[in-house]
């Protein structure tokens, strides 16, 4: 079915009763030349406009911003309701267009207005910034013209004969006419003619009375949809509304209490919906009547900042402006993209690689950065928009330029170029992770690639099985539990795995697949029962990692993980699961050999502590003991002088020196640096160790000390004592 939006066809219904004639309380100061009055010139009162002025404006700005961005195939039809409905144009593209708008509802002489630039005339949604604007408005709107085509509603006219019924039934007799683009469809499609669809949308303003007179207005649209739909099907002219956007908009003056509440959109039947807004006049419609047409038609908000201006200009340090959807002085958009502005380098957009190009409209036309801007774009320039970055280099990301009349944004290529090469997901261009299951995920892209679905499949129940859902079904069943990163992951690491986790995401398992997946789980059994080591990542962890028994630990939870995560596909998953938590409930000698297990290891652990604190403390005792080798082989060659001297003391045997104590056991290599002393002492002891056999006193030594020739000084009446030292009896 070729269907057209319900923004094909926009019907704007607005109340022309008398009460529209009341101030909306909202003045504009209209006597703008201060500075330069003559003395004894009284100023001129500020203006307010009515509520029927305010609505036409609005609805004004509304064409306005829908024709600059979408020129075709988007219409507008204007009713005012009273008395009688006035139709004010057709659904032909002649009649789409603000000068045949102006002509009929602002009945003035008024000034040629050229369409393929924004005007002050096109642009009204701010009068009070341009004197010759809101005369213009004030003038024509109040009817101070004779030759009125609709003109100002009437304050004393009857209240009970006019109402708004009348547009709203008219809108919908509307709706159900062809357009020319429906009928140039309906013409191609010929017999299917039934196949193009006729969707439009309502915007009623008014002021309503009450909440019950809204629904009143909304019973009332339903039903005479529901009639027509009855006259259109037996009529070739005519077309069924399929669907409907009714959007009341209740304005009530400055300062009042709103008598309607707001309501989001609601469903009132299959063919209508409806929403109301509750909104002040002035300025306040204008904004809310921006705020719908960006909705109604997904239009985007860009705000250029940096505009450079002439020195009268100066005032203003930072201006934007925002285009269509853009943020406007209420601050009424809360999406907005925000370019900057930069000095072109050159005229020549064709040197620029253009990804889009698309229609842009100001918010603001009035305002002095948006005149400035546009006058600058329609006189064949082109501005470059950077986006706004605290560090680095800037990025030109748009270009704006005119062509034909029409303002464009382009959007230029900032990315890298589709003649370069990919970048390497392996160079950590998203962050600082680099360790990806790289070849893992081709693999799993190879094994769920899109092929033709030729014969039809059913479910189970019988019904037809679509190919795009089942695709979406296996996509879904095979990422339940995939680990992107290496680190993150033991099972996928190990090749033992690789059975169990290929047919664990079937959708069904056979009893061959079952065994094969217990085959596995024994297997890794066996494995933890050898004590195998596992590849666990150490990557961002100090030391040697978990220990043994932590690591398969590790590896029976997330294998765990994975079969839980299919538990459900079938029975089948189910007995593989319950295999596996068999397995995983050890037995208690079992329980004891890894406690034992576990004992050795901190065993080991402490023995090879304790050897490093030997070797650290041996050669340290070293050390000293040559310090006491030295010291002591002094004392005795003093004690032999002495000895020597006396005539009772026999001749001393020839005798080698010795310097080692006892015998020194073979020096183990240490495994840190070692000392130029130690490398001394321990050659030395080697040496000596080597020429004799020690002498049994210095083994019986007390405190490393042996007491010489102690047989002399018992006879002389010397007693020793355990320390050494000698006493006289």
């Amino acid at each position: 079915m070729k269907i057209f939006s319900e923004s094909h066809k926009t019907v704007f219904v607005v109340d022309h009763c008398p009460y529209m004639a009341e101030s909306c309380r909202q003045h504009v100061e209209f006597d703008m030349l201060v500075k330069n009055r003559t003395q004894g010139i009284i100023p001129l009162a500020p203006i307010s406009k009515s509520l029927w002025t305010c609505s036409v404006e609005s609805s004004m700005e509304y064409c306005r911003i829908m024709y600059d961005i979408f020129p075709f195939k988007k219409l507008v039809n204007f009713i005012v309701s009273d008395s009688g409905a006035h139709v004010l144009n057709s659904w032909t593209q002649e009649d789409q267009n603000l000068q045949e708008f102006s002509r009929i509802v602002f009945p003035g002489r008024l000034p040629a207005v050229r369409l393929d630039r924004p005007s002050l005339w096109n642009c009204s949604v701010s009068p009070e910034k341009t004197c010759l604007c809101a005369a213009n408005l004030a003038v024509c709107l109040l009817g101070a013209t004779g030759d009125a085509a609709v003109g100002p509603p009437n304050p004393r006219a009857d209240p009970e004969c006019c109402s708004i019924l009348h547009g709203l039934v008219a809108a919908v007799e509307t709706l159900c006419k062809i357009t020319e683009y429906q009928h140039e469809a309906r013409t191609l499609l010929m017999e299917n003619a039934e196949r193009v669809g006729n969707r439009g949308r309502i915007i009623c303003i008014t002021n309503a009375k009450s909440d019950s007179h809204v629904r009143m207005l909304e019973d009332c649209v339903q039903e005479t949809i529901h009639e027509h739909n009855k006259l259109a099907a037996n009529s070739d002219h005519l077309m069924q509304i399929q669907k409907c956007e009714l959007v009341l908009i209740h304005t009530y003056p400055v300062g009042e209490d709103s008598l309607v509440s707001d309501r989001p959109k609601k469903e009132l039947s299959p063919v209508l919906t409806s929403e109301v807004h509750s909104v002040r006049a002035g300025r306040h419609l204008a904004t809310k009547l921006n705020i719908l047409v960006q909705q109604h038609f997904d239009l985007a908000s860009t705000t250029i900042t940096n505009i450079p201006m002439k020195p009268t200009f100066s005032v203003f340090d930072q201006v934007s402006d925002n285009h269509l959807g853009g943020s406007s002085r209420e601050g009424s958009f809360k999406e907005t993209i925000t370019l900057k502005w930069c000095t072109p380098r050159t005229n020549n957009i064709e040197l620029h690689y253009c990804t889009g190009a698309y229609r842009i409209s100001p918010v603001d036309v009035n305002s002095r950065p948006s005149s400035c801007l546009t006058n600058f774009l329609l006189n064949g320039r082109s501005v470059l928009l950077e986006q706004p970055r605290k560090s680095g280099s800037k990025v030109i990301s748009h270009m704006l330029s005119s062509h034909g009349g029409e303002i464009f944004l382009h959007v230029l290529s900032s990315s890298r170029s589709i003649l370069e090469d990919p970048p390497s997901i392996s160079e950590g261009c998203g962050g600082r992770v680099t360790d990806y299951r790289i070849t893992d995920f081709g693999e799993f892209m190879r094994e769920n690639r899109l092929t033709p679905f030729l014969d039809p499949r059913y479910k189970i129940d019988g019904s037809l099985e679509i190919p795009l859902e089942r695709a979406k079904d296996q996509l879904e069943k095979h990422t339940r539990y995939w680990p992107m990163i290496i680190s993150q992951t033991t099972i996928f690491n190990m090749q033992a795995v690789v059975p169990l986790a290929s047919v664990i995401v079937k959708e069904s398992l056979t009893e061959e697949d079952v065994l094969n997946c217990q085959k596995t789980i024994y297997n890794l059994v066996d494995m933890e029962r050898k004590n195998d080591p596992l590849p666990i990542s150490t990557v961002g962890t100090r030391g040697k990692g978990p220990k043994r028994d932590e690591q398969y630990r590790i590896m029976w939870n997330e294998l765990e993980t994975l079969v839980r995560a299919h538990i459900n596909n079938s029975e089948k998953h189910q007995r593989v699961l319950e295999c596996l938590m068999a397995c995983r409930s050890k037995p208690p000698e079992e329980e004891e050999r890894k406690k034992r297990g576990r004992k050795r290891e901190d065993k080991e652990d402490k023995s090879e502590k304790a050897v490093k604190d030997y070797e650290q403390e041996k050669s340290w005792q070293d050390s000293e003991r040559l310090k006491g080798i030295l010291e002591r082989g002094k004392e005795e060659l003093a004690e032999a002088e002495i000895i020597k001297d006396s005539p009772d003391s026999p001749e001393p045997p020839n005798k080698k020196p010795l310097v080692e104590m006892d015998e020194t056991p073979p020096v183990e290599k240490s495994k840190g640096p070692v000392s130029l002393l130690s490398l001394w002492s321990n050659r030395i002891n080697t040496a000596n160790s080597r020429k004799h056999q020690e002498f049994a006193g210095r083994l019986n030594s007390v405190n490393n000390r042996a007491e010489l020739y102690q047989h002399l000084k018992e006879e002389n009446g010397m007693e020793t004592t355990e320390n050494g030292k000698a006493s006289r009896q």
